[in-house]
């Protein structure tokens, strides 16, 4: 059973930093398969971060230059390093993983952790 495990979100003023944790389990880790979203109350889910196929990151416009993606394939795990941080960052986190077969593929999801930034 694949299972990711998210943490290290919190409350944080605006300005400040917050590092999240991805654990993943059940799955051989491929680093290129992970990425981040979020998801704040009354809006859908969006892309914050992932590595791209070929192993590159892909960041949304609204956190490139402040945040960062990185992994360790040897922990099984993938951390969002977040730096300036706005009160629209404020939302649910949540951590994915794709996973691919002979018919396609298929994504897993973490629990999320909040982020809240206060002005």
């Amino acid at each position: 059973q694949v299972q990711l495990v998210e943490s290290g979100g919190g409350l944080v003023q605006a300005g400040g930093s917050l590092r999240l944790s991805c654990a993943v389990s059940g799955s051989i880790f491929s680093i290129n398969a992970m990425g981040w979203y979020r998801q704040a109350p009354g809006k859908q889910r969006e892309l914050v971060a992932t590595f791209t196929s070929s192993g590159s990151t892909n960041y949304a416009a609204s956190v490139k230059g402040r945040f960062t993606i990185s992994g360790d394939n040897a922990k099984n795990m993938v951390y969002l390093q977040m730096n300036s941080l706005k009160p629209e960052d404020t939302a649910a986190y949540y951590c994915k993983h794709r996973t691919y077969g002979s018919s396609g593929y298929k994504d897993y999801w973490g629990q999320g952790t909040q982020v809240t930034v206060s002005s």
